[in-house]
């Protein structure tokens, strides 16, 4: 498993909010959905999207691609200073300002919302709507609120697809929805990433490096191995303090700790997904067994692997019936 590999291992759309939004100028919406992440791109005409606070608003042209990182509010529209005339709430219901209803004043077709069926400004939109999980709180991290990239900073394939498909209505239709946009993340977070300017997070870009780079594959691919420092040196072709100076200095904390907290990671993503027991969990993650899953468990995190899987369900069990 690489880097990006790993950073996207968790998230994967289920259920997106995938539309083309079609509009006139002057047109404003404000979004307030509180979704972890938002794909925008624009196909004709251009875009602003103007974030929350003193961050400057960015320009969207044809091909241009952004990702807004939630859950802080920001205002999509034909031109900065342009008042919101609509705002989008959780699971993308829309309303006025003043709370009328604009789904179906503004449907236009299928999966295609606006303010005019022939508008000169057209962008699709994918929400992943819920992220939830340890291993997607890594990506979450890994990004700025706003990301953007130009039509020549990126060339990606999966674009014309999502065009095509997002008016589609046929069976099955949601489930292709959510696999384009998981292509398309990917496709994004590649060219960004390999950007000089990128702030790519230290892990990251120690997978580059030779020594540090092989030491954190065997860690992200066989979690469940009974890794030491020396073993990882031995496979890496270093000395055991040649790897973890190195590693230190790259990754920011030491190998052992950075094994922990991915093992930690993986447990808790288990635990929250599956009815596996905690021996069973502790065992696929690489630890000896319930009693030392707990106790690590308990001490990174401060509580114990079951409470973690009771407040996460009980969590989940509180949001399923706004879905």
């Amino acid at each position: 498993m690489d880097a990006l590999a790993g950073l996207l291992d968790g998230p994967r759309a289920r259920g997106a909010f995938l539309l083309r939004m079609v509009m006139e100028p002057p047109w404003s919406v404000r979004i307030e959905d509180r979704a972890p992440l938002c794909l925008m791109c624009v196909s004709e005409g251009e875009a602003w999207i103007v974030p929350e606070g003193d961050a400057a608003p960015v320009l969207l042209r044809p091909g241009d691609i952004a990702i807004a990182r939630g859950p802080e509010p920001y205002t999509v529209a034909d031109a900065p200073g342009t008042a919101p005339h609509a705002r989008i709430g959780p699971g993308g219901t829309c309303h006025t300002l003043r709370g009328e209803p604009l789904e179906e004043s503004m449907r236009l077709g299928v999966r295609t919302w606006g303010n005019a069926p022939d508008g000169r400004h057209t962008l699709l939109v994918g929400t992943y709507q819920e992220m939830r999980g340890e291993v997607s709180r890594r990506l979450l991290d890994a990004l700025p609120p706003l990301l953007h990239l130009s039509a020549g900073a990126w060339n990606c394939p999966v674009m014309p697809v999502l065009e095509e498909e997002i008016g589609r209505d046929e069976p099955g239709q949601s489930v292709v929805l959510d696999r384009v946009l998981d292509l398309l993340l990917i496709a994004v977070l590649r060219d960004w990433f390999a950007r000089p300017d990128a702030a790519a997070p230290a892990w990251y870009r120690a997978m580059a490096d030779p020594v540090v780079g092989a030491a954190l594959r065997l860690m992200q691919n066989d979690p469940a191995h009974p890794w030491t420092v020396a073993s990882l040196a031995a496979k890496a072709g270093v000395s055991r303090a040649g790897l973890a100076r190195r590693f230190t200095e790259l990754v920011g904390e030491p190998p052992m700790t950075h094994l922990t907290g991915w093992r930690l990671a993986l447990a808790a993503d288990l635990l929250r997904e599956t009815d596996a027991t905690v021996e069973a969990v502790a065992r696929q993650v690489g630890y000896s067994g319930s009693f030392a899953l707990s106790a690590a468990f308990k001490r990174v995190r401060g509580i114990s692997p079951q409470e973690h899987r009771m407040r996460e369900r009980r969590t989940h069990d509180h949001r399923t019936p706004e879905h």
